[in-house]
């Protein structure tokens, strides 16, 4: 029986792979040219299931430029989100991988955190007057509760997600809260290993991360977490700096410079310099507008989860049992309790 060239045995599986995705894409319909962002690995676009009718999203990523295949943080992402399953994380609902291109389809959920703050954050006091930061403490209250419950669920499934900012955090109509991109989680293991230092988006980086430690916990998470907590008490970044050395100088300057009896072990840590700018704690309740929309209650919350030493932040789980949410609004709130019991994706 003659052999068929190995040749056009490739050519044969590359068919088969372009018909396939020939076949997926007409599954699904894209709805509008413009994507709607980019994540840590290519667009997003607006797409329908042809099929049910279901309004999707469409993480659309080429491989041609890739010499390896498919990225890392592609396939982690896949693997990660295939291990999630809970209402305040982003549902994974269809993979495709061809031989140029990987197709991830996801829920579709409106907009993110920061669109959401554009659009519902702030009001205008006059006609000529400056809009003022009007998000209802019943609607911080309600968000930070709902990704500090999918942090949790993420951590106590071993995953470190590394890139929490509000272009990660989608809010549906209901405002239901939902972390998305998983390209830079990890899931982890005990003891922890060295990570690389060039994760989260510097603005919610945790300043051990900053300091160049290639060691580092969920805890980094929880620093996230709160540096978003504080952005949605005030309407603006807790530390925009325009790089890693800007960044921790804004949090110097509102938590004031550590030393080792603060930090016990942060002469060690590979950026920290001894000739850093010494300032003198604030006090979070001293950040305009903090303690007005925050309440003593949410200002201790987000004091713990912004302590400088990581094993002294608060965690995700004992955040929940946290006085400040004793009349968080469940109303708004998706229910966990389907979620123990479904099969995973």
């Amino acid at each position: 029986m003659p052999q068929v060239p190995a040749r056009a045995q490739d050519e044969d599986v590359a068919q088969m792979l372009d018909d396939a995705a020939m076949a997926f894409e007409k599954k699904y319909e894209r709805v509008e040219k413009k994507p709607l962002g980019e994540g840590t690995y290519g667009e997003v676009y607006k797409a329908v299931d042809r099929a049910t009718n279901t309004v999707v999203a469409m993480k659309r990523m080429k491989l041609d430029q890739e010499d390896e295949g498919v990225p890392s943080t592609a396939i982690r992402e896949v693997s990660l989100l295939k291990e999630l399953n809970h209402p305040n994380i982003v549902k994974l609902m269809d993979v495709f991988c061809s031989q140029k291109k990987l197709f991830l389809i996801f829920e579709f959920v409106e907009q993110d955190m920061k669109k959401y703050f554009k659009l519902h954050g702030y009001s205008q006091i006059s006609p000529s007057g400056p809009k003022q930061w009007t998000l209802p403490q019943n609607i911080i209250k309600s968000f930070i509760f709902q990704l500090l419950r999918g942090v949790e669920y993420c951590h106590s499934h071993r995953i470190v997600h590394r890139d929490l900012k509000p272009q990660n955090l989608l809010i549906d109509k209901h405002g239901h809260l939902k972390i998305a991109d998983f390209g830079l989680a990890r899931a982890f293991a005990i003891p922890i290993p060295k990570y690389t230092h060039e994760v989260v988006t510097v603005w919610y980086r945790a300043p051990e991360i900053l300091l160049g430690s290639q060691k580092y916990s969920i805890m980094v998470d929880v620093w996230s977490a709160g540096a978003i907590f504080g952005e949605l008490a005030t309407g603006q970044p807790m530390f925009p700096g325009d790089s890693e050395i800007d960044t921790i100088f804004k949090i110097f300057q509102k938590l004031g410079t550590p030393d080792d009896g603060v930090w016990k072990g942060i002469d060690a840590l590979p950026d920290f310099k001894k000739t850093f700018p010494k300032w003198k704690t604030k006090g979070l309740d001293k950040i305009e507008g903090v303690a007005t929309a925050l309440g003593p209650q949410g200002v201790k919350l987000l004091e713990g989860l912004l302590k400088y030493q990581p094993h002294e932040r608060i965690s995700c789980r004992a955040s929940l049992e946290h006085p400040y949410f004793e009349d968080v609004d469940h109303s708004i709130i998706p229910s966990v309790a389907h979620c123990e019991d479904e099969d995973m994706l």
